[in-house]
């Protein structure tokens, strides 16, 4: 499974300003957009395209568009914050939702929520900032797939080791893009030196 990490001096300014505990919402809520931004551009750097025969105001030519459609799918809650990035950039883009919830005793997800436009035939991105032990994402890579998905990727802000292993272990051909791979999970499930829990820094809870 390709593993590829975000390699830019303003990707790992964000990500240290992300992981800073006295950052507050507001600050954190944008560096997550210009981070999530980088990534989106990282990650759909193989999109297809086709030649388009267009008017410029002085000649005609033949000239590169996107062929297929984009779905960019966040697992709820923390992922929303990373979805208006593919919105500002992508001319044709769908979303869906997945609801995951962690039991914080067994540290295990189980859905509580799916909404899925029509996935054949369409680009997939999975978005959640946290990439933990990977419960979560083989989840929702299983339930994309099942719905039709052919083509998916994986776009996180950091992950752990134990998490992208998990993931690999059911998903061995996806494409995961990440910002920082961290050290380890601790005895809790969260990833160390991690940035905290995304959801509750990102809307102040």
């Amino acid at each position: 499974m390709p593993l590829h990490i975000l390699e830019h001096p303003l990707a790992a300014h964000f990500v240290t300003h992300l992981r800073n505990k006295n950052t507050k919402p507001v600050t954190f809520r944008t560096i997550s957009y210009q981070l999530s931004l980088l990534l989106a551009v990282e990650a759909t750097r193989s999109l297809p395209t086709v030649e388009k025969e267009i008017e410029t105001p002085l000649e005609t030519l033949r000239s590169r568009v996107l062929s297929r459609p984009l779905v960019v799918v966040p697992i709820l809650r923390a992922g929303l914050g990373m979805v208006q990035p593919f919105l500002d950039l992508f001319p044709d883009v769908s979303v869906g939702y997945i609801g995951m919830e962690r039991d914080h005793q067994t540290a295990r997800a189980h859905s509580y929520y799916c909404k899925l436009p029509p996935l054949a035939g369409t680009r997939v991105i999975l978005v959640d900032p946290m990439l933990a032990t990977g419960g979560s994402a083989a989840q929702a890579l299983s339930i994309v797939k099942a719905d039709g998905a052919t083509d998916v990727a994986m776009v996180c802000i950091v992950a752990a080791p134990e998490g992208v292993a998990a993931v690999e272990k059911l998903h061995p051909e996806l494409h995961i893009h990440t910002a920082a791979l961290d050290r380890e999970l601790n005895d809790h499930k969260y990833i160390l030196p991690g940035l905290g829990d995304f959801g509750d820094r990102l809307y102040g809870t």
